[in-house]
């Protein structure tokens, strides 16, 4: 297995976890506010981290502290948008927009890369894209306020990846993710502090979950990303990550018992195409059959 093989299976468990996530966050938010929640989650992942990796902390510099603040305002900006698009707009809709960002990534990495991207990634890509609309979108197609928002989130969550792509081969992956998590968790506390009024999870069931998403879902799944993209591209993050609505519709047939429609069903399958597409180079076997044939 290749390295980049290695990468893609770890953000693809990252992907699974994120899945298995929304449960877990829509139970907290029951009794917390968006960013007080946001905050609490992202508070605890950093200082777990930074305890956890205190001698990896102990060496950060001036570049992986520019570079971890620029990338955590990055992706606190993409929480703020999605949130605020969510008072407006359905979830569905919301995951739809949002995972646009798989074709976003390859257009904007030429651009920072001065790169094209893989054809096989391009081609992955639309028929995950295409997949995404079949599992998430309904009748209702039209466009609000809610869904800008979302538009304008989707830019920021490609950017995230395509940043975390180009600055993580640079500095200690490690401490480049613990930054990034505690500028999100500094900015959601100041913005919870501002528009809502922030208190502490009443429920040890909460503080549960809370745990769960912090240990794994936040602090484990940006340190591993972070670690993995030094060794895959931007555009294989993207189109891996567009597995979370099939992961969590998954887990919420086994937790809460909601059954897919044929073309929820169907817009899965064609997400886990496009990563095979992505991943396998079917021209390459096409060739090595036909040698080996001859």
């Amino acid at each position: 297995m290749t390295k980049q093989s290695k990468a893609d299976l770890a953000l693809l468990i990252i992907t699974i976890s994120w899945g298995a996530s929304f449960i877990l966050t829509k139970n907290s938010l029951n009794s917390l506010g968006t960013y007080n929640f946001l905050a609490v989650r992202f508070i605890l992942a950093f200082t777990i981290s930074s305890l956890i990796f205190y001698k990896n902390m102990k060496k950060i510099d001036k570049d992986t502290l520019k570079y971890g603040i620029l990338i955590g305002f990055i992706l606190f900006s993409g929480y703020a948008f999605q949130t605020v698009g969510l008072n407006y707009t359905t979830a569905s809709k919301s995951a739809f927009i949002t995972g646009i960002s798989v074709v976003l990534v390859p257009s904007l990495s030429s651009i920072f890369f001065n790169k094209s991207p893989e054809k096989s990634a391009i081609l992955g890509a639309i028929v995950a894209l295409i997949g995404l609309a079949l599992l998430t979108l309904n009748e209702s197609i039209s466009l609000n306020i809610g869904d800008l928002y979302t538009f304008i989130s989707t830019f920021a969550f490609a950017m995230h990846i395509i940043t975390v792509g180009k600055y993580t081969v640079k500095v200690d992956s490690i401490v480049l993710a613990i930054i990034q998590i505690g500028v999100v968790g500094i900015l959601s506390l100041f913005t919870s502090l501002a528009i809502e009024k922030p208190i502490l999870p009443p429920i040890s069931m909460v503080w549960f979950n809370i745990l769960v998403l912090s240990v794994i879902c936040t602090s484990g799944a940006f340190i591993v990303q972070n670690a993995a993209q030094k060794f895959t591209t931007p555009t294989h993050t993207a189109l891996i990550y567009t597995g979370e609505p099939v992961f969590a519709a998954i887990f919420a047939y086994f937790v809460a018992g909601e059954v897919l429609s044929f073309k929820g069903f169907v817009g899965a399958a064609l997400i886990l195409m496009g990563m095979l597409v992505a991943e396998i180079d079917f021209m390459s076997l096409l060739k090595k059959k036909k040698s080996v044939n001859q």
